[in-house]
Order: structure tokens, then C-alpha cells, then sequence
């Protein structure tokens, strides 16, 4: 009789990696084939018209970069999360505490502290760290919470995510709401001295900032002594802590950092995209971190090409939508299928698929 079994890669070549990898999308592809023939639609036509929509000229794919903006930061917060076992499920409360700290700078700074210059050199540095902070702070709690009592950081990064959303709504509903919007939630608008510079139309300083947290985020991985420690409680943290690691401290200042980039990426929608505190900023691009970060395997550079394509395919997906009446949700029934797949397919690049035969008796 024949039979398979799955056996232990001592190591995985980078071909390896890469075939299955492209199995693992073409998996995904043929699967949102079935789902478009299923609704009467032609896959070629629909991959094409989402290839176009979101690459297709420089107007889209500035709309694409702009969507890959908060996925590019958002993904770095929690891959430096992850890569301790560290399961920050809170970066999108997290970019909404920026979000909510950079908005006050700009809404309440110039009538407190009027000696202070307007203009876009003081004010835009405040705006980050307020929002750095305020992200930090909000990831701090769940990380004492876990580091001091062993809470389980799943739940309270999750809540997190509620309380802070609901705070948010409430300022621009309630004691935020501009008198003069006619009615409309949302703040006043910012000054002009609080807006991030754009390149070309609605593309920001934004993605600079996140390439360079991309960057900066890799050198404290591989070239530091501090990412070896994060590494090494991620793999074993009875071996780190039998090694002199302190597990609290690691703990406690990664979350800073995680939460931070989160804070950072609500301090860039507001200053780059809304100019305002308003209905928009909780987009779930704190839960979409998580696709992209598992993606890219942890990896920070990755973690930028990753967000570039699911902002493809989610702004792909609108255009399906407007180009061929189909449901804009494609996109993200897409990007849940390359998830799956991807994920599915790296139990084949740390095991090799082998064949067996096998006698009835031993059978």
C-alpha cells in the first residue's frame, strides 16, 4: 500500500520558499476563479480590471500607495510584536489613541500655548510623538498586565480595541464635533500648519515615514543585540531566561514599540489623509497589520511589498466593482484566500511531502 507522510526539512532553500510560495498563490487565485465563475463573471476579465484599478496609471497607483500607507506601519507594529510571541491584536485601538493624541496637538495647542510657532516644522514633530506616546500608552497596560499577573495579552488587546474606538466616536460625536460642520460628525479641521506635505495628489510624507520605521525596524532585528533578545524569547523563553534575558523589560519595551508604530500610523491618516478627527480612522487596518505581518513572515522589508499588494487588491477590488458591477468585497474575499493558502503552504517549506509503501499487515 502507498501512503505519505510529512517529514521534517533539516533546511529550506530560498527555492524552496519561493515555489511554494507561488503554489500557494496560484491556490489562491483558482480559488477566486471558482468564486467570480460562481457569480457569473469572468476571472480574467476581474483580475484584469483589479490589475488595472490599482496599477494601472499613476493616478491608481497613487490611490494604492496611499492604501498601503497605514498597512506598512500597521504590519511593522505587529510583526515586532509577533516576533516575541507577543499576540498584540490591539494595533488598531492603538492607531486610534494616536490618531485621537495627534488630532488634540492640532485642535487645542494653538489656543493653549498661542506663543508657540504655527507652522508645520514644530507643530508636525509634536503631533508624532503625541501620537507615538498615546499608542505606546495604550499597549503598555496589556503588556504589565501579561509581563507582571501572566494575563493572557489576546483578550486585552482586543478590548483595548473597543474602549479607544468608542472614545473616538464619542470626541467627534460629542465634545469634538465642529460647531460649524452643519451638523456632520467630526472635528473642526486642522490648520494647514498640521498637515503632513503631500507629493502628488492625495500621496503623503506618510509613506516615507513608514519606509523608513520599514528600515529602521530591520537594522534593530538583525544588527542589534536587542533583536537578538526579542528573537531568542520568541523561540525559547525558559533558554532566554536561563541566559539572563529579562523577559518583563523585553516584554514591556517591545509593546512600547509595537504600540508606538500603531500610534504613529493614527497620528499619519490624520495629518495626511482626514486633516481631521472623524468617522474613518477605525478602518481595520490595525486587524489587516496582522494579514500583512504574517505574509511577510515577520520580516520588516517584506512587510512593505506585502502592503503594497493587498492595497492593490483592496482598491482593485472597488474598481471590479465600479468597472464590472461586482461586489467590491472580492478584494477582501481574496486577500482572506492568499492568507489561508500562504499559511497553508508554509507546513510544506518546513516539511517535505514523502511517500511511503507499506505492506497490508504493517498497515
Amino acid at each position: 500500500m502507498i501512503g505519505f507522510t510529512l517529514e521534517k526539512r533539516l533546511e529550506t532553500s530560498t527555492k524552496t520558499n519561493l515555489l511554494v510560495l507561488a503554489g500557494s498563490l496560484l491556490v489562491a487565485l483558482s480559488a477566486g476563479a471558482l468564486l467570480l465563475l460562481a457569480v457569473g463573471a469572468s476571472p480574467l476579465e476581474a483580475y484584469g480590471a483589479m490589475l488595472k484599478g490599482a496599477f494601472g496609471g499613476r493616478l491608481e497607483i497613487v490611490e494604492t500607495l496611499v492604501r498601503a500607507t497605514p498597512l506598512i506601519l500597521t504590519g511593522l507594529s505587529v510583526a515586532v510584536a509577533f516576533r516575541m510571541l507577543f499576540w498584540n491584536i490591539g494595533a488598531e485601538g492603538q492607531l486610534v489613541a494616536g490618531g485621537i493624541a495627534a488630532s488634540a496637538v492640532a485642535l487645542f495647542l494653538p489656543g493653549a500655548a498661542p506663543w508657540v510657532p504655527q507652522n508645520a516644522w514644530v507643530y508636525l514633530p509634536l503631533m508624532g510623538t503625541a501620537a507615538i506616546a498615546a499608542g505606546a500608552v495604550w499597549g503598555l497596560v496589556p503588556a504589565l498586565l501579561k509581563s507582571s499577573l501572566g494575563v493572557n495579552e489576546i483578550i486585552t488587546t482586543l478590548m483595548f480595541n473597543y474602549v479607544a474606538i468608542l472614545l473616538y466616536q464619542h470626541l467627534f460625536n460629542g465634545p469634538w464635533k465642529d460647531p460649524e460642520g452643519f451638523g456632520f460628525p467630526g472635528s473642526a479641521e486642522f490648520g494647514e500648519f498640521a498637515f503632513l506635505p503631500r507629493f502628488t495628489g492625495r500621496l503623503h510624507l506618510g509613506l516615507v515615514i513608514g519606509l523608513v520605521a520599514a528600515v529602521l525596524v530591520w537594522i534593530v532585528f538583525t544588527k542589534t543585540k536587542w533583536g537578538y533578545e526579542i528573537a531568542l524569547i520568541g523561540e525559547n523563553e525558559t533558554a532566554a531566561r536561563y541566559a539572563g534575558v529579562s523577559v518583563f523589560r523585553n516584554i514591556v519595551l517591545v509593546m512600547i514599540l509595537s504600540a508606538g508604530l500603531a500610534g504613529l500610523t493614527g497620528f499619519s491618516e490624520v495629518a495626511g489623509v482626514s486633516h481631521r478627527l472623524q468617522q474613518g480612522l477605525a478602518v481595520n487596518n490595525g486587524f489587516t497589520g496582522i494579514i500583512v505581518a504574517w505574509l511577510a513572515k515577520l520580516h520588516p522589508l517584506r512587510v512593505v511589498v506585502v502592503a503594497v499588494l493587498l492595497a492593490g487588491l483592496l482598491v482593485g477590488g472597488d474598481q471590479i466593482q465600479i468597472t464590472l458591477g461586482l461586489p467590491a468585497a472580492i478584494g477582501q474575499v481574496l486577500q482572506g484566500a492568499i492568507l489561508l493558502s500562504v499559511l497553508g503552504g508554509d507546513i510544506f517549506s518546513r516539511y517535505r511531502l514523502r511517500m511511503i509503501r507499506t505492506t497490508a499487515k504493517e498497515a
